[in-house]
């Protein structure tokens, strides 16, 4: 295995890409975890706008399971607080906007509008059972949450997306009535003017990540 170091961003490919170049650094070369944000609102309209773009994106049978608790409430956000890592907590209090992407174990509810043409898939799922449903969900949904990420940075947003937390600590706080499980929470706003990411990492390169058959 190759331990060689690239050149994070790498413009040779342009070509073959069908957007240009700006929006293709715009949505992923030039993006940037963020950790810390200006304390500026971030509109409703703006989030509104990143999910009407995603919810377009592929999901198995058109379930669409990903759901959204967008915490602006000073009250709700020291609730989520509680469960984030140590290492999470400052920076989740400090920014203008969280959100816990999470998936919905009742997804089947609305496959009747999702997808009309399966007969009794919501009768199915429902006698399948939540576990069946939880896991089914959790795919979709976290295939969801790369189109939200990318989605965001469309809108004009910078996203701190964390694994660190204490998901079932979450789902009761938060989810006891819906069945929602959270998947992985997302700071959302302007990056403050220092110390607002880590150092740019390189990448794998194809060759690296990749067999051909």
């Amino acid at each position: 295995m190759s331990t060689e170091t690239f050149t994070p961003i790498d413009a040779a490919f342009d070509d073959l890409l069908e957007i240009d170049a700006s929006t293709a650094d715009l949505l992923f070369r030039e993006a940037r975890t963020v950790h810390a944000f200006e304390d500026e609102a971030v509109p409703d309209e703006k989030i509104q706008a990143a999910y009407d773009l995603v919810r377009w994106g592929p999901t198995a049978m058109n379930t669409v399971p990903l759901r959204l608790l967008v915490v602006r409430d000073p009250a709700a956000r020291a609730r989520l607080v509680e469960h984030m890592a140590d290492g999470n907590k400052a920076k989740t209090l400090a920014a203008p906007l969280t959100i816990v992407a999470a998936a919905d174990t009742n997804f089947h509810e609305y496959l009747p509008v999702l997808a009309p043409h399966m007969e009794g898939a919501k009768e199915n799922l429902e006698a399948a059972g939540v576990e069946t449903r939880a896991g089914m969900s959790r795919t979709s949904a976290l295939i969801q949450v790369g189109y939200f990420i990318v989605g965001l940075r469309a809108a004009g947003l910078h996203v701190g997306p964390m694994g660190g937390f204490d998901a079932a600590g979450i789902d009761a706080e938060f989810f006891g009535e819906n069945g929602w499980k959270s998947l992985v929470v997302i700071n959302v706003g302007t990056p403050a003017g220092e110390g607002a990411t880590y150092p740019r990492q390189t990448r794998l390169t194809f060759d690296q990540a990749s067999q051909t058959l």
